[in-house]
């Protein structure tokens, strides 16, 4: 992430809003996007590294 945010308090100087650069902001959605996809496969069968190459075309040899 590039800038630090700047913060937007209330009359108590508790935080309540944060300012972002649009690169940090498009950076978070771009790791919510990727843990919200890891999430929904957690629970699928896994396959040997080996067969996946092999089902996408890869020539493994010993």
């Amino acid at each position: 992430m590039s800038a630090q945010p700047q913060y937007i308090t209330n009359a108590d100087g508790e935080k309540i809003s944060v300012i972002l650069s649009l690169a940090d902001y498009q950076e978070l959605l771009d790791d919510l996007e990727d843990l919200a996809a890891i999430a929904e496969r957690k629970d699928e069968a896994t396959i040997p590294f080996e067969t996946a190459l092999k089902e996408i075309g890869y020539d493994v040899r010993d």
